[in-house]
């Protein structure tokens, strides 16, 4: 964006040399159920990168679509919470070559080569989560061959996981429900929140305020 006053670009590159960048194909990052309590989906599935590499926004979008569609027809439209991991930000140039009769007296070759802005992909590590799933325990196979289904949208190779964590928590199933029994855990939407032994006694009286 220019600066009125001074008449100097702002801080954000892609104003001055990507103009005109294309929207990405993905817009809709969660499917499913999305508003389901955190107690209501236990387990939870990753669809993990296995290179460092880059996803269009066209292939995270058609996995997108791959997974929903699966989940949807053989378990249902809310058995299930599927949500993108990973968003399009890095923006793709192509310096576009005339191949007409001719087009060598046109041409300038490598001479300003710098291209017009082509795509959208997201930039992705090895064993970063691409997609994640969290469903009931009895939908689990279900949900692996969804993820296996997404897999082939996408180019190089994925690992599937099945979490250890309790849905889209970052606390193991293990420790979970014996945590919330006891009010350490609160649930908020999705996730839940973790309370700390330290802090005011009159936030934990509040809490416990039920018992």
């Amino acid at each position: 964006v220019v600066s009125t006053q001074s008449g100097h670009y702002g801080r954000d590159p892609k104003s001055r040399f990507c103009r005109g960048v294309p929207d990405a194909k993905i817009r809709i990052y969660d499917l499913g159920q999305k508003r389901a309590h955190v107690d209501s989906f236990p387990a939870c599935i990753h669809l993990v990168s296995d290179e460092k590499e880059q996803l269009s926004s066209e292939a995270l979008e058609a996995a997108r679509i791959c997974a929903n569609k699966y989940m949807v027809k053989f378990c249902g439209k809310d058995t299930f919470h599927i949500r993108v991991r990973k968003h399009p930000f890095h923006v793709l140039r192509i310096n576009k070559m005339l191949s007409c009769a001719g087009a060598d007296r046109l041409q300038t070759g490598m001479r300003g080569a710098y291209g017009k802005p082509q795509g959208l992909v997201a930039r992705v590590n090895i064993g970063e989560s691409l997609i994640s799933m969290r469903c009931k325990d009895v939908h689990v196979p279900s949900a692996i061959e969804a993820l296996r289904r997404a897999k082939m949208k996408f180019p190089g190779r994925q690992k599937i996981y099945p979490s250890r964590n309790w849905g889209f928590t970052k606390f193991p199933k293990a420790i979970y429900e014996e945590w919330r029994n006891c009010k350490r855990l609160i649930p908020a939407g999705a996730h839940a929140k973790y309370i700390s032994a330290h802090g005011p006694l009159s936030g934990w009286k509040k809490i416990h305020a039920d018992d």
